[in-house]
């Protein structure tokens, strides 16, 4: 394993130009030498700051500076005013520095929910992942989505404890945490010597060897022998961590039977593979803010993370999308394929970037969109590799490389090929909106504005959605909360000088049925010359809850089937029938919301010789769509937030009451070193506001968070609510 210039960096004297990509900026690098991770964690776990480390023990930057940018400069990662203002990630930020003789692309990703699309597709595109805890926090409710998250693309990655010079610093405890809340086999190959105020250093359990960080800001790291009191317990955690690992790996199972003790190469190994297998999650520790620790996570990074070779990556062919073909992504000859996962506007035009997972991008060459147009050739004019907000110029990047486009038109979750192969990669996950609201400019003057802003922050943005309201004609933006679209309403001011106004925050509800109804509906019209006829006989039924529904299909939770024998419809209807029930569906008759989880069957039906026709059917699917579930118990769901509370233990009674007022019911409580951690199931129509209520509530000490958990149907009383404002609105229009 190389470990060149991993133990010493001093005085701060590198340049940042001085650590270059190892290779010559018209070169790939060696993928075996090269690492793609994300950085990822609940809000205020120190992702960003642990990431300015990084950069500054790499030689990447000169200077170290925190977040919210309280000297005037913020975190490098941190390049947007907003983020340094509110101190924290509100974009992902890429960047690529050196370790060891190791090239590694780094993405920082947001910790809170509302930007949780920027986890997605940056562990779409990435080979592994530092997943950082607070040592006193531990496993959290954004925790829990991240390790959804690494998980749905299969991510290896390594933990990191952070904060423990706090107070209450607690690493077994949030080890216990990895086992029992995400399932992980997790064990720690790194002791931290000291905790809280003492924490001076760290032990490796796999080298047995102690690390001190010294010089103003830790970037000595001296190697010394373990202290005499802590010898004992590294050598009882070293067996946890063997018996860890032999328990899933053949070499080190059959040296415990044998009680034989294995090398650090035996061990190292094992590690690595059972990481890459997913199979074990190694645990790292330190303190990022107190400069401890950092260099031997990044240690950890390159020696048991995966190279872009070592994941296997596979493409479908865009002719026959259930055939899967792998990618070789060693091969910098092999055509070339890659996908573009996020997409912002730069000073230059619109910035692309991109992933390649094999062959070669160069400046000049000519490239194909297959997700939107197979036939158009596209010129690249420039090639850049990103540090932040910063970039340079390259000729060429190689297979596993992450890099930015300019001048090039498309949308997030693209694949590009060189036109000699039509392959596509399968997209990122984009999670459904669960909060909308109206917005207008305060000027007439700014309608051209506003419309040009909303359209690229949706290109950008696949969980911010933007429509008109056929009815009120009101624009509505959607979006995953409350500071989600306060962001968005904050960048159209500063960065399109477009003051704007926003309506009543809207939830967006749902509707299903609770019971199985037959339906025999008649479409019929006349009104001279051929008229309009369609029969249609079925039933419509509830999908039970424990029945998996693809999400992604045309009719997302609703389902159509044909079981029509016979040709008393001719099979050249069923597809009008299918498209009217669907489009019924998109505007349920109660609220005007989507319907979900409802199966229409057709069994049967009739048609005209002469007045038959697909309008005519499509007209007799919707109309039996929409007199059919009012018979069927229709119910309107609300979408149910899983909000996670953390406050000093004095407000807990406070807290609690609060959340009962609101209809919540509380799932679990914890307390730790003098504050409450309360889990609890809310309707979102009842979080709005409550960050100022929590504040007031709390004395400002009381802080949450919330992501999307399910629908659940509301009330009887508020549902008659629901369906009288729905009606009365309806009325004004007419």
């Amino acid at each position: 394993m190389v470990w060149g210039g991993a133990i010493r960096r001093l005085g701060g004297t590198a340049s940042a130009s001085s650590v270059r990509w190892m290779a010559s900026s018209s070169a790939a690098p060696n993928t075996t030498m090269l690492r793609n991770i994300g950085i990822s964690a609940h809000i205020d776990s120190g992702k960003t700051t642990l990431t300015e480390r990084v950069l500054f023990y790499t030689g990447r930057i000169k200077a170290i500076h925190e977040v919210r940018g309280k000297d005037d400069v913020g975190a490098k990662m941190d390049s947007m005013e907003l983020e340094r203002e509110k101190g924290i990630t509100i974009a992902s930020a890429a960047t690529y520095t050196t370790w060891g003789g190791y090239n590694i692309n780094i993405i920082d990703t947001p910790g809170h929910v509302d930007f949780t699309v920027e986890v997605e597709r940056a562990l779409r595109v990435l080979d592994g992942a530092v997943l950082v805890l607070c040592s006193v926090g531990g496993v959290q409710s954004q925790t829990l989505t991240v390790d959804r998250q690494m998980r749905r693309y299969d991510v290896p990655r390594i933990a990191f404890i952070n904060k423990c010079d706090r107070p209450g610093a607690n690493p077994d405890k949030v080890v216990g945490e990895l086992r029992n809340k995400l399932r992980a086999n997790a064990a720690m190959i790194q002791l931290p010597i000291g905790l809280e105020d003492d924490l001076s250093g760290i032990v490796d359990l796999i080298k047995m060897k102690a690390y001190r960080f010294t010089g103003p800001s830790g970037e000595v790291m001296e190697t010394e022998d373990i202290p005499a009191d802590m010898v004992d317990l590294a050598n009882a955690r070293r067996t946890q961590l063997i018996e860890a690992v032999a328990d899933i790996d053949d070499e080190i199972g059959d040296l415990f039977l044998n009680e034989v003790d294995p090398t650090e190469e035996q061990l190292m190994a094992a590690v690595r593979r059972q990481t890459i297998a997913l199979k074990f999650v190694p645990v790292t520790v330190g303190s990022a803010l107190k400069n401890t620790g950092v260099q031997a996570m990044l240690n950890a990074v390159v020696a048991y993370l995966p190279s872009p070779g070592e994941v296997p990556n596979v493409a479908l062919d865009a002719d026959d999308e259930t055939k899967e073909i792998a990618l070789d992504t060693t091969d910098a000859d092999a055509p070339f394929v890659g996908m573009a996962f996020k997409i912002e506007k730069g000073q230059f035009g619109q910035l692309t970037y991109v992933r390649t997972y094999q062959g070669t991008l160069k400046k000049g060459g000519v490239i194909v969109n297959v997700s939107h147009d197979r036939k158009k050739r596209i010129k690249v004019p420039r090639v850049v590799r990103m540090h932040s907000a910063e970039m340079e110029d390259v000729d060429e990047v190689g297979p596993g490389e992450i890099c930015a486009l300019f001048g090039v038109d498309c949308s997030s979750g693209d694949t590009f090929t060189d036109g000699t192969s039509a392959l596509v990669l399968e997209s990122m996950f984009v999670p459904e909106p669960v909060m909308s609201l109206s917005i207008k400019p305060k000027k007439a003057t700014d309608l051209d504005t506003l419309g040009k802003a909303l359209n690229r922050f949706t290109k950008q943005d696949p969980t911010f959605r933007v429509h008109v309201d056929s009815e009120t004609s009101e624009t509505i933006i959607s979006g995953m909360g409350e500071l989600h679209l306060e962001i968005y309403k904050e960048r159209l001011l500063r960065e399109y000088e477009c003051d704007t106004v926003t309506g009543q925050p809207k939830v967006s509800y749902r509707e299903t049925i609770s019971s199985a109804v037959k339906f025999d509906y008649i479409h019929k019209k006349q009104s001279g010359g051929s008229g309009q006829y369609g029969r249609v006989i079925g039933t419509i039924e509830p999908i039970p809850a424990e029945e998996e529904v693809d999400e992604d299909s045309k009719g997302g939770t609703c389902e159509f089937l044909d079981e029509t024998v016979g040709q008393n419809i001719s099979k050249s209807y069923v597809p009008a029938i299918e498209k009217g029930f669907l489009e019924a569906c998109l505007k349920g008759p109660l609220t005007g919301s989507p319907v979900e989880r409802v199966r229409m069957t057709l069994l049967d039906g009739a048609q005209h010789a002469v007045d038959s026709s697909e309008m005519a059917f499509k007209a007799a699917g919707q109309g039996a769509m929409r007199e059919t579930v009012l018979k069927a118990d229709p119910q309107v769901l609300q979408p149910i937030m899983k909000v996670e509370i953390m406050v000093p233990d004095e407000y807990q009674g406070v807290v609690m009451g609060g959340i009962n007022k609101k209809a919540g019911v509380v799932l679990d409580s914890e307390t730790t070193e003098g504050y409450c951690t309360l889990v609890t199931l809310v309707p979102l129509g009842q979080m709005f506001g409550y960050s100022s209520e929590l504040r007031q509530a709390t004395q400002g000490k009381g802080e949450f968070t919330m992501e999307f958990d399910n629908f659940s149907p509301v009330s009887p009383h508020y549902q008659t609510e629901l369906i009288a404002d729905y009606q009365a609105e309806r009325q004004k229009k007419k």
